[in-house]
């Protein structure tokens, strides 16, 4: 049985990752203040960024969905690993040795498997890449030449060559230590008659990688006419590897993507590396499949979706291509980005084009020139013959619903008027009634979605099942009770050591109560004066069940609402949270000297009033003194 992870290790691989550092590798951040950044959530759809990123704290947290946690949470749900794969991987990539309790550690048989997958990928990647050397590979390197990558090119993309012999692979990763059974799951290998087999052979190999640059499967390409397989075979779906939800070169692109608000959707391999060589860095492709949904929510979360985001498509200037160009059409309003399409001359892809005209060509082609939707749509009209009555009307019946799907109205207005003008439609507000229309049926066929919130107090929707009233955070008492529990998870030096003399009951908000209480379980908020990281783990620990951890992850990383945040601030949550507590007490004491009336025994109202008195007091001390009466 694997041995368990050494505390003291995982907590050194979790201090020594950098949040930011790992999340930065699957979305763009922009800053949020306060020392915060902010991105579009990685776990679920969203137009404006509610993810938010602490790297002073170690912590993300979704104001969206509540996902959140630490570094090791964040790779364990965006890459599907357990916990121990996640903890081996992030020690692989900080240095850091890792002990195993329990029996020691077996290399073998005690790394995960999606870790030891990406290993075998890794071996594979440097073995193809070091056999593009040999004499075999001579007709690859020509294949190569012809296209005009020389041996930096193929070296800068790791481009290989599988020899073509049954099992070389095979038996090398073996020698490194792999299981067949490992070799069959990667789909590095196949099952023969005699046992495993190399499942590339022959064939000129580019390695295509996640996001984060891990090697997770080949694209082949085939080079000798006595090679009966299909022109490229690519990895089979793995539990690494799928193709819907990976991008050629998106490792190499995703920093430029990023930075530039801008990405090339190219149709092959050695499109997207024509695209880099020429400058064209943002490049990427899909892997033997159409350009869908799950690409989508990659590059959005990458492009941010702002407003002066650019997807630009280039596709062959075929039937096939055309074809293509209507497929990505079809998911083109899941985009805040607009989409474009780029067509070469006389129908070439940016490889031929580069070599043909050079860099300077495939840099043109690029420009964004045709947007998606203009495109669509003359592919349709174009099939019609609007010299009639009838054309234009058959037309116009298959590309209004069309415009009709275009979710912002404006944007939608203004290309119903160009598509009354491709179709020679005199009467334009005809066609614009007519989209409208058909855009009415389909919201309410569908159904009226509410809007989604986008301000990081969405808390009340998804609050714990605590007994007593929701969150309220337009209640004055549950805004300044949310300001203080943040402060005392965030800074807690500005409040200790007052706030762990604050009872539960304090806080009127049954969630607060909750938090409250799990801070108290974790040692008081003293405990993250001198190391707020490992308080905040343990704050997040002691938490009864993950809705309750989720609450934490929120207020820890949730901005504090003042610009300015010192012991002023801080004095005056504290004063705020006990006056309204004390308040509340003075209320209901002197409710219970109204039920007592003159009737009680004259000790017993004498003590009341006492309690009374001494409230009073302590209140108007907090009103005149502030934080010094505390």
């Amino acid at each position: 049985m694997a041995g368990r992870i050494n505390d003291d290790d995982v907590k050194a691989v979790r201090d020594a990752v950098p949040i930011d550092a790992v999340v930065s590798e699957y979305l763009q951040l922009r800053n949020a203040g306060g020392g915060n950044l902010k991105g579009l959530c990685p776990f679920h759809d969203e137009k404006s960024p509610s993810f938010q990123v602490s790297p002073s704290k170690g912590l993300f947290h979704c104001f969206g969905c509540q996902e959140g946690g630490d570094t090791i949470a964040f790779v364990m749900k965006i890459d599907h690993l357990s916990f121990s794969e996640t903890v081996e991987r992030l020690a692989a990539r900080a240095g850091i040795t890792l002990r195993y309790e329990e029996g020691g550690y077996n290399p073998t048989h005690q790394r995960g498997e999606r870790i030891r997958l990406i290993e075998a990928h890794k071996a594979a990647a440097q073995y193809y890449a070091e056999q593009l050397d040999g004499a075999e590979a001579e007709i690859g390197r020509r294949f190569l030449a012809e296209r005009g990558f020389d041996q930096a090119a193929a070296r800068h993309f790791g481009v290989g060559y599988s020899p073509a012999g049954w099992d070389h692979l095979t038996r090398y990763l073996r020698g490194k230590g792999f299981s067949d059974k490992e070799l069959i799951l990667s789909g590095l290998s196949q099952d023969g008659r005699r046992g495993p087999i190399d499942r590339f052979r022959g064939r000129l190999m580019w390695p295509i990688r996640d996001v984060g640059g891990d090697v997770v499967g080949f694209g082949a390409r085939r080079l000798r006419d006595d090679d009966n397989g299909p022109k490229y075979l690519n990895t089979p779906e793995t539990p690494v590897y799928r193709k819907s939800q990976v991008l050629y070169g998106i490792d190499l692109a995703k920093k430029d993507i990023a930075k530039s608000s801008r990405a090339v959707v190219v149709e092959g391999y050695t499109d997207v590396m024509a695209c880099h060589l020429a400058g064209v860095t943002t490049a990427i492709a899909t892997c033997g499949t159409a350009f869908g949904g799950d690409h989508i929510k990659i590059l959005r979360r990458l492009l941010m979706d702002n407003g002066s985001a650019r997807v630009i498509f280039t596709f062959d200037g075929d039937a096939a291509g055309q074809k293509a160009a209507l497929r990505a059409f079809e998911d083109d309003q899941k985009f805040a980005a607009e989409t474009y399409i780029a067509i070469a001359p006389d129908g070439m892809d940016p490889c031929e084009l580069r070599l043909v005209k050079g860099d300077e060509a495939v840099q043109e082609l690029v420009e964004p020139r045709t947007p998606l939707f203009e495109f669509a749509l003359r592919q349709i009209v174009n099939r019609y013959d609007l010299e009639t009555p009838a054309g234009r009307a058959a037309a116009l019946d298959e590309a209004a619903p069309i415009v009709a799907r275009i979710k912002n109205v404006a944007s939608q207005h203004e290309v119903a008027v160009e598509l009354a003008g491709m179709l020679g439609i005199l009467d334009t507000q005809f066609v614009v009634k007519r989209v409208a229309q058909l855009a009415r049926w389909s919201r309410e066929n569908q159904g009226k979605q509410s809007p989604r919130a986008t301000a990081p107090y969405r808390t009340a929707p998804s609050t714990p099942a605590f007994s007593g009233p929701a969150l309220n955070l337009r209640s004055p008492a549950h805004r300044t009770e949310r300001e203080l529990l943040k402060l005392a998870l965030q800074y807690p030096a500005l409040v200790s050591p007052a706030f762990d003399a604050y009872g539960a009951d304090e806080f009127t908000a049954p969630p607060y109560a909750a938090v409250r209480r799990t801070i108290a379980e974790a040692g008081g908020a003293a405990q993250g004066v001198d190391n707020t990281p490992d308080y905040l783990a343990r704050v997040r620990e002691a938490a009864p069940d993950d809705t309750l951890r989720a609450l934490v992850t929120e207020l820890a990383v949730e901005a504090v609402l003042a610009r300015t945040v010192d012991e002023t601030y801080a004095g005056e949550q504290l004063v705020q949270v006990r006056l309204r507590a004390v308040d509340r007490r003075v209320r209901e004491v002197q409710g219970t000297l109204t039920r007592l009336g003159t009737h009680a025994a004259p000790d017993h109202l004498a003590a009341v009033q006492n309690e009374l008195w001494v409230l009073q007091q302590y209140a108007q001390s907090l009103r005149n003194q502030g934080a010094t009466a505390l």
